[in-house]
């Protein structure tokens, strides 16, 4: 949703606002400030991995632990039960499911194995975004919240088509919520690449640009076989250019859909007032150059 003043966002009486931007702008930190105010906070990745994903994950649980003699008995009489445990904090059994690409004797898995799975979690993204206006209704009729916020996660520019002006997933966050972006810094995706070196972790990859990039790292590494290439190595490499691919897609959506705050802003967010007031800095100042109509009667 789109205001002319931010007088008319803070009459607005039952807010729905949608936090996008790179890991480590201050999504969580946002949402953990508003669930202590009574927002409901939906986060697109736990409903990805508890209802999207959920059996997949643990179908690879379950292959892992077939490998393991005394595992395998157990599983197999069901005298065990293996469960994913995700939470909002720990997201771990999702980005482990997708995996890294490469050499399975570096804990890698097949190319394609890898796209499939990327095409099993866009799927899954995708669903979990247009699940928000339902969630919008369920937290007001069900649970007696008032306001919402929904941490879309890092990968949303991934799964939109920017090309379409009607593409069913923005249309969704932008007539059912205020699009908020948290812009990041250039020292911030430096220290991310830093962390990531020392630990890297799946991530989610647009397939074209996957594609494009895994044909690219083995060319420069000269390296013909997917299997001989290091999973942690792509990792780290694709990670770089992956952060640098997003940031001009992030700018796209927030001129387009919604506005945009300095990461910098967000540790000043203290409570409800503050965000509503960060918010509205935000629609006046976009409105100054780009006044546009109030989607809100």
């Amino acid at each position: 949703m789109r205001f002319s003043t931010s007088g008319k966002f803070r009459d607005w009486p039952a807010k729905a606002v949608t936090v996008f931007g790179m890991s480590g702008v201050g999504k969580t930190t946002l949402g953990t400030v508003l669930r202590a105010y009574e927002w409901f906070l939906y986060s697109v990745d736990y409903r990805i991995g508890t209802r999207y994903m959920d059996e997949h994950i643990v179908d690879n649980f379950k292959r892992e632990a077939m490998k393991v003699p005394f595992l395998r008995d157990l599983l197999r009489s069901d005298s065990i039960y293996i469960s994913s445990n995700i939470t909002f904090e720990n997201l771990s059994p999702l980005s482990t499911y997708l995996g890294k690409p490469g050499n399975p004797d570096k804990g890698g898995i097949a190319f394609a194995e890898y796209r499939s799975r990327l095409e099993l979690h866009r799927q899954a993204e995708i669903a979990a975004l247009l699940d928000v206006e339902k969630f919008i209704e369920k937290s007001r009729d069900i649970y007696g919240y008032q306001h919402f916020v929904c941490d879309s996660g890092g990968s949303l520019c991934e799964v939109v088509n920017l090309q379409d002006r009607t593409d069913p997933v923005l249309k969704t966050l932008a007539d059912n919520t205020l699009i908020l972006y948290i812009r990041g810094t250039e020292a911030l995706a430096q220290e991310l690449i830093a962390r990531f070196q020392k630990s890297p972790k799946p991530m989610y990859y647009q397939p074209r640009f996957l594609d494009a990039r895994w044909r690219e790292y083995k060319d420069l590494h000269g390296v013909s076989n997917d299997h001989d290439v290091d999973p942690d190595g792509f990792a780290v490499w694709g990670f770089e250019q992956l952060i640098h691919h997003r940031v001009p897609l992030y700018e796209k959506i927030a001129r387009r859909h919604g506005y945009a705050v300095e990461m910098a802003d967000i540790p000043s967010v203290r409570d409800e007032q503050d965000f509503i007031d960060l918010i509205s800095k935000a629609i006046d100042s976009a409105s100054d150059k780009d006044p546009v109509k109030s989607s809100i009667p």
